[in-house]
């Protein structure tokens, strides 16, 4: 049986916007902050906890990728010898790579692998989408800051199961799925603008394949009413919360008369908003100056499931720890849950150990003194 030939792409800017509560990570914008902070690498560690499953039977694969951190770096660390076909323009001269760094890879390597993987989020989707068209057989492992298009696996490991069926000649289907991207500066601003850029071919089982992102915003408006009118009165002056970014969290500030910030990160003590639009690290900040109790609201993305891990990268493994699996609150209208079909809640929040501490069965509010137990698994 020939060796399955495995394309590697990793974008080493991806999701680096996340906990700097950027909303994403193009533009200017990011690239001046990881230039003065420098790069935690998140798509490099992500891209290696899924081929790391592959070791295993790495006498069945093969790779060819780009010179240095996208993507021959993640797997020489590995232990794997992958064929070097290029590299990004600038490298020579330690500049960041780009999004035509990105294209020219793509385009070259899907000439000679039969599955193209590449680690980043919707802005790589749309670049890789650009390059190679319809036909090459890809996936994306998730590693951006927004990641509403359907052609990513639901976590790193979950890449690298698919990945291992494939290796071991599994008949794994191939399925058509959207690559979508939203606009930036919108974005920033609180308004959604997202657009379909078409469909790329998918290899994948539906448990694997993280599903489109569902809007729902206008059509759950009324439910977020409700949710917000029960948990208003119980809120305490001595508790610092910290609502997650979406609608129904929303609701719950617009209900307390207070500004929200819809697609970011919110913290409220006393009656007052203490932080709009936080990033991770004044978050830690305010944790660790608050000495009374917390508790965190979040909730899961339509047709998704995700309730951490998506959109929400403030809530870093170190600010989830320090509130506790204990102080999270869950918060979802039943149609949302419905629309799972059965699948359970996910949580990504790039740190497989916290993953696992998390999964387990939670309490969420579905509307006016209305509450189901739900499973929540880790996206692995």
């Amino acid at each position: 049986m020939s060796a399955l030939c495995i394309g590697l792409l990793v974008n080493p800017l991806a999701g680096v916007g996340g906990s700097l509560a950027l909303k994403g990570s193009d533009g200017e914008a990011v690239r001046e902050r990881v230039a003065a902070e420098g790069n935690p690498q998140r798509a490099a560690g992500r891209a290696q906890r899924a081929l790391s499953l592959l070791r295993e039977c790495a006498a069945e694969l093969s790779f060819v990728t780009w010179g240095g951190d996208m993507g021959q770096q993640v797997l020489e660390a590995l232990g794997f010898a992958p064929q070097v076909l290029g590299a990004a323009e600038g490298s020579c001269q330690g500049q960041m790579s780009s999004a035509a760094d990105t294209r020219q890879a793509a385009a070259t390597l899907c000439q000679h692998c039969d599955l193209l993987v590449f680690a980043g989020g919707d802005g790589t989707a749309r670049d890789v989408f650009d390059a190679v068209g319809e036909q090459q057989p890809v996936l994306g492992i998730p590693a951006g800051v927004k990641m509403h298009s359907g052609v990513f696996a639901v976590s790193p490991e979950a890449a690298g199961e698919l990945l291992l069926q494939l290796a071991r000649g599994g008949l794994v289907g191939l399925r058509r799925q959207e690559v979508r991207d939203i606009d930036e500066d919108a974005f920033r601003q609180g308004r959604v603008r997202t657009r379909f850029y078409g469909e790329m071919s998918v290899p994948g089982e539906g448990r694997f394949l993280q599903h489109t992102k569902v809007g729902g915003r206008e059509d759950q408006a009324l439910v977020a009413a409700d949710i917000a009118a029960w948990l208003a009165p119980a809120l305490d002056d001595k508790t610092l919360y910290l609502l997650g970014p979406g609608s129904t969290t929303a609701a719950l500030l617009e209900e307390l008369g207070l500004p929200a910030t819809l697609l970011g990160v919110d913290a409220l003590c006393g009656g007052q908003v203490l932080a709009a639009d936080a990033d991770e690290a004044r978050l830690l900040a305010l944790l660790g100056a608050h000495t009374g109790p917390v508790q965190m609201i979040v909730t899961a993305i339509g047709g998704q499931g995700h309730i951490f891990g998506r959109g929400n990268q403030q809530f870093s493994p170190a600010v989830i720890r320090a509130v506790g699996r204990d102080n999270i609150r869950l918060i979802a209208a039943k149609s949302k849950i419905a629309a799972l079909e059965g699948r359970p809640l996910l949580v990504d929040t790039n740190d497989p150990a916290l993953d696992r501490e998390l999964a387990g069965y939670y309490p969420v509010v579905t509307g006016y003194d209305d509450e189901i137990l739900y499973r929540v698994a880790a996206g692995g």
